[in-house]
């Protein structure tokens, strides 16, 4: 088959406007002038018309028969009277009964811009797509949240099943699910409020001590501490140290023990009390160290970070960390909104301000006004004084609302989503049962886990081509 044998069908357009091709879509069989294709030359269809080989000619088409000079395409029938309306009539039309995402699919491989919708169908079609694309998102929602948990579920039976090469294996996983899994009896319920209270105690004691109301002085004038809150001290870090050392001494694999991020939060918790202890040992063993002694003070600050130990009971607090840990994107595109509007509102002010505020004489100084006024905390320690400062502000607050709710939306629904699996999870852990020991994984909906998986993988193809401009629909480059 010679390029000049293909011309007489495809060339046709350029000598005869009435000229027609033959078209056949999954056996519907139709004849198609020129001059109504050469309309719109982005189509498919027109694009045939200037084809000159074969290979440019199944470019565009599944198959053409040279005899018949018919050109084949493997394509859904029932959907094809829209395109042949859309060529007559210039203009797209939905029905009520087609699904958005064939008809999106479908009139993408015709090379039919959605701009063409009329205007009767445009705005039910536009809204049942972004009806569609919600959907999609709870399924990505759910489907993140199923195969997340399973996982995870699946790495807790594993880590179980290795006490029973262990030596009193069974013994020490009862006693590991106690203390790692807070709601899994009322021995771990117990165990947790307790730890609860000496965080909570812990931290009051810190704070009521930095208060004058309740310092003492030694017999140089010098504070000291309450001996009260001394004992609430030392009995916090001991309970705190029993729990890490019961936990290390039962845990399923010591050697990936500080992997687990609650574990370093309980080491960090009690780790200044030791360092401060050995600190002051060597500071009175040799007093050419004394400066050490401001190392101590700052380690006793450190003290606040035992707050964070009740992530380990809170669900929310787990949540909100693993939703800051995987919304990285989110954050930095906050921050980055910020970093911009900061810094144009502060050269805003800056150049209207610097003649008749002394507050505002510097960009440096804008900075910290602007920061203020974008976060919408208000300290109101500086302020514009001129109508134009005062309407800069009034910018820069506006701004700022509308710079901090745009990424919230996204990091709430992944905390919602965290939210839901960590729930999940939990739900999971306190039903399982270890006593007879580990005989089948619990109940979990392998079909729905499998299904999820393949319309993981479905949707990636489809997006794949979608995303780019492709001439192949999903089931021709699966076929």
């Amino acid at each position: 088959m010679t390029g000049q044998v293909l011309g007489e069908p495809c060339g046709g357009a350029h000598t005869d406007e009435n000229a027609a091709i033959r078209i056949n879509v999954g056996g519907f069989k139709k004849r198609l002038q020129s001059d109504t294709l050469s309309r719109f030359p982005e189509t498919r269809l027109a694009r045939l018309l200037h084809c000159q080989s074969k290979e440019s000619i199944l470019e565009l088409c599944d198959d053409y028969d040279d005899t018949e000079k018919e050109f084949y395409f493997d394509r859904n029938p029932a959907l094809f009277p829209y395109v042949l309306n859309f060529y007559n009539t210039g203009r797209l039309h939905v029905m009520a009964e087609l699904c958005i995402f064939s008809f999106s699919q479908e009139i993408e491989y015709w090379g039919i811009n959605e701009f063409f919708i009329d205007s009767c169908c445009s705005s039910s079609y536009h809204c049942r797509k972004m009806d569609q694309d919600r959907e999609d998102w709870d399924d990505r929602s759910d489907e993140g949240s199923t195969t997340s948990s399973f996982d995870e579920l699946l790495e807790f039976y594993n880590d179980a099943s290795k006490f029973d090469k262990q030596l009193l294996g069974s013994a020490r996983r009862r006693i590991w699910l106690m203390l790692d899994n807070p709601g899994y009896s009322v021995a771990s319920r117990i165990i947790s409020i307790l730890s609860i209270l000496v965080v909570l105690g812990s931290i009051a004691t810190m704070c009521m001590n930095s208060m004058s109301e309740f310092s003492l002085l030694d017999s140089e004038g010098q504070p000291t501490e309450d001996p009260r809150f001394e004992t609430v001290e030392h009995f916090g870090i001991g309970w705190f140290t029993l729990e890490l050392v019961a936990r290390f001494v039962v845990a399923p694999d010591l050697l990936h023990f500080f992997d687990h991020p609650l574990n370093v939060i309980d080491l960090v918790s009690i780790l200044p009390f030791y360092l401060t202890l050995l600190i002051n040992l060597v500071v009175e063993s040799s007093p050419a160290l004394a400066n050490l002694g401001r190392v101590a003070q700052v380690l006793r600050l450190m003290r606040i970070f035992r707050i964070l130990k009740l992530a380990r009971h809170s669900t929310g607090l787990r949540s909100l960390g693993a939703t800051l840990r995987n919304s990285y994107k989110e954050v930095g595109l906050l921050l980055l909104y910020l970093a911009v509007g900061v810094s144009f509102f502060s050269v805003m002010a800056y150049t209207v301000e610097k003649e008749d505020n002394e507050d505002l004489t510097t960009i440096p100084a804008c900075w910290w006004w602007a920061t203020v006024s974008m976060t919408t905390v208000g300290y109101g320690d500086v302020v514009p004084v001129s109508i134009a400062g005062k309407l800069t502000a009034s910018a820069c607050i506006l701004a700022g609302i509308l710079v901090v709710v745009l990424p919230i939306t996204l990091i709430f629904n992944k905390f919602s989503l965290f939210y839901k699996r960590q729930k999940q999870l939990e739900i999971a852990m306190r039903s399982c049962d270890f006593d007879e020991g580990i005989k089948e994984v619990p109940s979990v909906n392998l079909r729905n886990y499998y299904a999820h998986k393949v319309k993981s993988l479905m949707a990636s193809l489809s997006n794949m081509s979608r995303s780019s401009p492709s001439e192949q629909s999903l089931n021709e480059s699966i076929h």
